[in-house]
C-alpha cells in the first residue's frame, strides 16, 4: 500500500512540476505547485515524493464528515428543511367560506399553510424511514405500511402547486412507477 502523504509534504509531478501537499482527503491531495497553482490529485497518482511529512492524516475530510452529519440529521431528525414557496402564492391567503352565509369565513396567509403541508411531509419522510429502519417488522409488514405512506403522498398531490421546486412536491405511487 503507497504511504500517505501528510501536509507539507513535498512532491514533483511528471506534469505540474514541483509543489506542496496542502490538504489531504481519503481520495485526494490538494497540492500547490510552483508552475501551475492548485491541483487535486488522486492519492494513487504517479509522481515523485521528494520530501514525505509524516502527519496524523485524518482519512475523512471536513468536508466529508459535514456531508455525512447533514444527511444523518435530515434523515433522522424531525428537522424541517427550507422549502420554498412558489413565488406567485407569495403573500397569498386561503379563505374559507363556509356555505352558511350566516357564519364568518376564515383567512389563512398561504405561507402559514405552506408551512404545515411541509412539517406533514417531513414528518410522513420520518416515519417512513422508522418503519424501514425498524427491526421489530419484518419486510411484508414493512411493504404493507410503505404502501399506505405512498398513498398518503398521493394524496397531498393537490398541494403540489404550492412547491417553487418540483423535487421537493409530494410523489404518489403513480410517480414511483
Amino acid at each position: 500500500m503507497k504511504q500517505i502523504l501528510g501536509i507539507g509534504s513535498r512532491i514533483n509531478h511528471p506534469l505540474h512540476g514541483a509543489g506542496v501537499v496542502t490538504n489531504v482527503t481519503s481520495k485526494l491531495y490538494w497540492v500547490t505547485f510552483i508552475d501551475s497553482g492548485l491541483e487535486t490529485l488522486e492519492i494513487d497518482e504517479e509522481f515523485e515524493v521528494i520530501e514525505a511529512v509524516e502527519d496524523e492524516v485524518d482519512a475523512v475530510s471536513f468536508y466529508e464528515v459535514e456531508s455525512t452529519l447533514r444527511k444523518l440529521l435530515k434523515r433522522y431528525s424531525d428537522i424541517s428543511e427550507v422549502v420554498p414557496i412558489a413565488d406567485k402564492y407569495k403573500g397569498g391567503k386561503f379563505v374559507l367560506t363556509p356555505a352558511d352565509e350566516n357564519l364568518a369565513s376564515k383567512e389563512v396567509p398561504v405561507e402559514t399553510f405552506f408551512h404545515k403541508i411541509v412539517m406533514v411531509r417531513d414528518r410522513i419522510r420520518v416515519m417512513e424511514q422508522k418503519i424501514n429502519s425498524s427491526k421489530n417488522l419484518d419486510d411484508a409488514e414493512k411493504i404493507d405500511l410503505q404502501q399506505y405512506i405512498t398513498r398518503i403522498y398521493g394524496s397531498l398531490t393537490t398541494f403540489n402547486v404550492l412547491f417553487k421546486s418540483s423535487s421537493q412536491q409530494f410523489k404518489g405511487e403513480s410517480s414511483k412507477k
